[in-house]
Order: structure tokens, then C-alpha cells, then sequence
């Protein structure tokens, strides 16, 4: 991986990056045509061959701790393993602090302000945008540590299925009228509640208080809605065509059983993303 790093003392041009691999659960396996194994491979010039069983997940090109790239110094020929004549690319920033410019070092230091990933995705997977991050902290401070959240730009490379900012409040007024399964689960007199509401200024308040209810819920409850919820659909399904999103919620049920997660994916955007289109989620 190549990327052009501008440097006037010493002459500027592409430097060669060797990237970091995560091997996250939902990536797909390289036995499975996962293209971050492809540039893994290509990348560190490694056989990986052995490794391929594993899931490889996102490729990650930038300065975050927790997979570093590393500036191959010229003359190092893909292949060869990282020693001596590599340094981190926050080192390399840190020497050549012109590279980034005074405002971006002023705020950021020596590290990147965005971290560029390659996905390969093969189990759905949900990240949370600035109103559930700090529902899911406040609600769970010790799995959800960060009340931040982490804005994210998508560039489709092949067809690629998004859940993507919450949907607006007249479509989740429909969601609350037309799944009885979400009723069961924060209670009729909330949704009373909710239906009622007309002024739009209250939107995220009430958005997030409904995800607070969800996540409330307890494990038993949960199970027990979902499975009547996948019963339903699937009932229906013989009489009518489902909808994409419910679709989707039966595909969703089957990776992840009994998560609270299922019924989430009603409250959200479903974006269907085709080669070169890019959605953001803020």
C-alpha cells in the first residue's frame, strides 16, 4: 500500500505503508473470498495460507494504537518483514510534522483525525450514531465505555445493505403502530405516549427514550418477543410479500438470536448501496 506523503525536506513522493489486519468476528473468512485477506496477503507479502480460516475483517491504514500502519523506508521490497528501516507512521509524522499542517497538528498532535478501513463484512453489524452511543453508555457503562460517537463515511465497492441514522418520527409513529412485538416489549401506555407527539424539536429525546425502553428489557422478555416476532413474519410470509426491512429483521434473528439488536433495526434507515454510491453516518 502506497500512499503520497508530503515532506519539502526531503523531497515528498510515495511512501510504501504496511497496514494492520483486525480479525473481528462478522469479517469474512479468507476461505471465503474476503478481499482484506487479498490485501493483507499482497500487502505484508506473507503466506497466509494457514490463516485464512480466520475471519479478516477490516484492513486499517492510518496511526490508531491499536493497529498501526508503519512507513517502509525506500528500498525495502514488498515481502519483507517489518525491522530496523520501518517506524511507525506517527513517528514518521512527529519527524516530518509538515506533512499534516499547523491546525491538524494543533488539534490532533502527530496522530490522523480519521482512521481509513477496508471492510469485508459477513454477518450484519450494528454501530451506534451520536444519540445511541449515549443511551447504550449511560444504560451500560461497562460493555458501552464511550458516550462518543463515531462518525463514519461508506464507500460501496461491491453491493453492500446499511441500517443508517434513525428513521424519521411520522415513520416511527408507523413502525409503533404496525409491529405489535415492539409494544409487548416497552408497553402500550409508552407508545400512547409516543404516538401522541407531534412537535418535531422532541425527536431525539423521544428516540432515544424508546431505544433506553429496548435495551431495558430483560433477556427473557426479549427472547420470548423475538421469537413471536419471527413467528409472525413468517406466518405472513405465506400470505404476503414482507417488506425489505422485515426481510431483513428475519436475517438479522438468524445471526444474532434473541438480541435486542432485531427489533432495533425497525428504528433505522435501510440503505441498499450499490459500487462508487457512499452513505455517512454522524
Amino acid at each position: 500500500m502506497e500512499i503520497e506523503l508530503k515532506n519539502n525536506h526531503q523531497g515528498g513522493g510515495l511512501k510504501r505503508l504496511k497496514c494492520s489486519v483486525q480479525n473481528y468476528d462478522w469479517g469474512k473468512k479468507g476461505t471465503e473470498g474476503s478481499e482484506v485477506a487479498r490485501l493483507y496477503e499482497l500487502n505484508s507479502g506473507s503466506d497466509i495460507e494457514l490463516e485464512k480460516k480466520k475471519p479478516f475483517a477490516e484492513f486499517w491504514m492510518g496511526t490508531h494504537g491499536s493497529g498501526p500502519s508503519f512507513v517502509v523506508e525506500g528500498g525495502v521490497e514488498n515481502g519483507d518483514s517489518i525491522g530496523s528501516g520501518s517506524m511507525s507512521l506517527k513517528e514518521w509524522i512527529c519527524k516530518n510534522p509538515n506533512v499534516l499542517g499547523d491546525k491538524v497538528l494543533d488539534k490532533w498532535g502527530c496522530d490522523l483525525p480519521f482512521l481509513f478501513k477496508v471492510l469485508s463484512v459477513q454477518k450484519h453489524l450494528i454501530q451506534s450514531d451520536k444519540e445511541l452511543a449515549k443511551v447504550l453508555n449511560k444504560l451500560h457503562p461497562n460493555l458501552y465505555k464511550d458516550d462518543n460517537h463515531k462518525p463514519e463515511m461508506a464507500l460501496a465497492v461491491t453491493e453492500f445493505e446499511a441500517l443508517c441514522s434513525f428513521i424519521s418520527l411520522e415513520e416511527l409513529k408507523s413502525v409503533l403502530r404496525d409491529v405489535p412485538e415492539i409494544v409487548e416489549l416497552v408497553g402500550s401506555a409508552e407508545v400512547n405516549k409516543l404516538l401522541q407527539i407531534n412537535e418535531h424539536g422532541h425527536e431525539e429525546k423521544v428516540k432515544s427514550g424508546l431505544i433506553l425502553l429496548l435495551m431495558s428489557a430483560s433477556k427473557e422478555m426479549t427472547a420470548e418477543v423475538i421469537s413471536n416476532l419471527k413467528g409472525r413474519l413468517y406466518t405472513e410470509s405465506k400470505i404476503r410479500q414482507l417488506t425489505g426491512k422485515e426481510q431483513l429483521v428475519l436475517q438479522l434473528e438468524k445471526q444474532y438470536p434473541a438480541d435486542i439488536g432485531v427489533v432495533s433495526a425497525f428504528f433505522l434507515n435501510y440503505v441498499k448501496l450499490n459500487p462508487g454510491e457512499a452513505c455517512n453516518r454522524a
